[in-house]
């Protein structure tokens, strides 16, 4: 398969916005449980897409060094804080007070990342890499991204599973 790198995780960026703006409808319209499922679905989007911008793409990015290995090293340290973020609203419900603040601040790093890396990052790492080494990382990513969304879609099943034999239980 051939992708272009810088297009495969601006997309995945574009995919990001499109549910941040779902969940900005929600919020307007004070529907708790769409909230809910937008988070789920928001939070999915952003671990398949930060694992595999470590895993792949960042170590190619270094070892082009200067500005472009600052940019990482500042993404890593926007993805810790997005980490964070998410473990702590996942311990919130929806209409807990802190859950659309600490909601809006996730996105608001998110954007500020997302823009940074496509005004910033990917314009020196397309003069720099080239066509030819941007599809290959492009397959890598792909192969990358197939493979974290099917492990996460099978720690889903588990944890319901879990929950359904927990309830069971109860019985």
């Amino acid at each position: 398969m051939y992708v272009d790198a810088l297009e495969l995780l601006k997309s995945d960026h574009d995919t990001v916005r499109g549910l941040f703006q779902q969940f900005s409808d929600a919020k307007e319209a004070d529907d708790t449980e769409r909230m809910r499922t937008l988070q789920q679905r928001i939070f999915r989007e952003l671990e398949v897409h930060t694992s595999i911008e470590e895993e792949v793409f960042y170590p190619e990015a270094e070892k082009v060094g200067g500005e472009a290995e600052d940019l990482v090293k500042e993404g890593e340290q926007e993805h810790h804080v997005v980490d964070v973020l998410m473990k702590e609203i996942a311990a919130l419900q929806p209409d807990d007070e802190e859950f659309v603040p600490k909601m809006t601040v996730l996105i608001e790093n998110v954007e500020h990342h997302a823009e940074e890396e496509e005004s910033e990052l990917f314009p020196k790492l397309r003069e720099a890499f080239g066509d030819e080494r941007l599809q290959r990382i492009g397959g890598e990513l792909a192969e990358a991204k197939q493979r974290h969304e099917s492990r996460l879609s099978s720690e889903g099943d588990e944890r319901d599973r879990d929950e359904l034999y927990a309830v069971d239980d109860q019985d």
